[in-house]
């Protein structure tokens, strides 16, 4: 499962928060512990804790005392919000900056997504 060049406990932490996004990982919905990790996954336990560090520094993550760790209130939100402002930087500022240099406008832009992605203008 961890094949990435990435460190496993990275590669953790950012499979918890693609299940956040999904909703696979419900708000208050109670996440696999560091033992179930490690012998899940075959890892180390300390890794898992570490990726489970880093989530709960985001506020992504809580834990109850005795009980275990969970999806804080509005972990998808957050995330989504991050991911959207990640999209326009990395994604749509180069595209636009691309389109100005070929000199397609506003309107040929909004046209060809309406006429490629119909369901794109619904929203």
């Amino acid at each position: 499962m961890f094949e990435g060049r990435e460190p496993i406990y990275v590669q953790i932490a950012q499979q918890i928060r693609a299940e956040i996004l999904a909703g696979t990982l419900p708000e208050e919905g109670q996440v696999m512990s560091t033992t179930q990790y490690a012998t899940t996954y075959r890892i180390n336990p300390a890794t898992a804790a570490k990726a489970f560090a880093e989530l709960v520094d985001e506020g992504l993550l809580y834990k109850r005392r005795g009980v275990g760790m969970f999806v804080a209130a509005g972990a998808r939100e957050r995330l989504l919000d991050q991911h959207r402002q990640t999209f326009f930087t990395d994604v749509l500022d180069p595209v636009l900056k691309q389109a100005d240099l070929l000199g397609i406008g506003v309107e040929e832009l909004v046209e060809h997504i309406t006429r490629t992605h119909p369901r794109r203008t619904a929203r």
